[in-house]
């Protein structure tokens, strides 16, 4: 088997923006007379993208203190929350290690490359740029680029028509279990890192097919298994 498509989850998988994520939400409560809230509470909302995770967020805060609705009406509160992201994203972000590297390799070991996010998709382009990662993938799809987000498999699926692959010579990497489900649902490989937001036994409970412990294991990998591929067909 050779691997012809590699698809990438973003937050918590390639990049670390928990810090901005974070900020952004509370630069946001703050004009709402809301207090800091800690970076950990936040960040166990990421993965369905950036304005779900303030929604919940503002959930969290209704049921401790109910009498905030009026106050934290989400119509108010999501163009500003869209205005201190939008400042701020890719600003704090900061790729994992060997991440420029495992993508460069796999470009030129002729693997086509998307990244696959529940972010909305010009958020996503703005942290790939401002980390440098901007022309790293053939194939960006946020998660407002489509009627579907993950874990619905439309979304992989659209992914691979776009690059010409097939599901069973693609792999979706992520650090969550709404990765691990997109994955299978769409018949591809699903891998997993343990460093990102959804780790730890959520994500092992969902049985990935592989975890891999730094981004170039991935890329180390991928080309052993597709120079084996070419190996056994040239004396085929």
């Amino acid at each position: 088997m050779r691997y012809s498509v590699l698809s990438f989850d973003l937050d918590g998988t390639l990049v670390d923006t928990a810090a901005e994520i974070a900020e952004a939400v509370n630069r946001t409560l703050a004009e709402f007379g809301v207090p800091r809230q800690d970076e950990e509470r936040i960040t166990r909302h990421i993965g369905h993208g950036a304005r779900h995770t303030l929604l919940r967020v503002l959930a969290d805060l209704l049921l401790a203190e109910p009498d905030r609705a009026e106050r934290l009406r989400p119509e108010a509160v999501l163009p500003r929350w869209e205005a201190h992201y939008g400042v701020l994203a890719g600003r704090q972000a900061k790729p994992y290690p060997g991440c420029a590297q495992m993508l460069r390799a796999l470009r030129l070991g002729g693997v086509r490359l998307a990244c696959l996010t529940n972010k909305e998709h010009r958020h996503a382009q703005q942290v790939l740029q401002r980390c440098g990662l901007g022309s790293a993938f053939d194939f960006v799809l946020g998660g407002d680029s489509l009627p579907q987000r993950k874990p619905d498999p439309a979304t992989l699926r659209h992914v691979l028509a776009a690059l010409g692959g097939q599901p069973q010579r693609a792999a979706h990497v992520g650090d969550s279990r709404i990765d691990i489900e997109t994955a299978r649902a769409a018949g591809a490989q699903a891998w997993a890192v343990p460093w990102g937001y959804d780790g730890g036994a959520p994500l092992l409970e969902a049985r990935p097919d592989q975890v891999f412990d730094s981004l170039p294991d991935i890329a180390e990998h991928v080309l052993g298994v597709n120079r084996a591929w070419i190996a056994a067909a040239a004396t085929a």
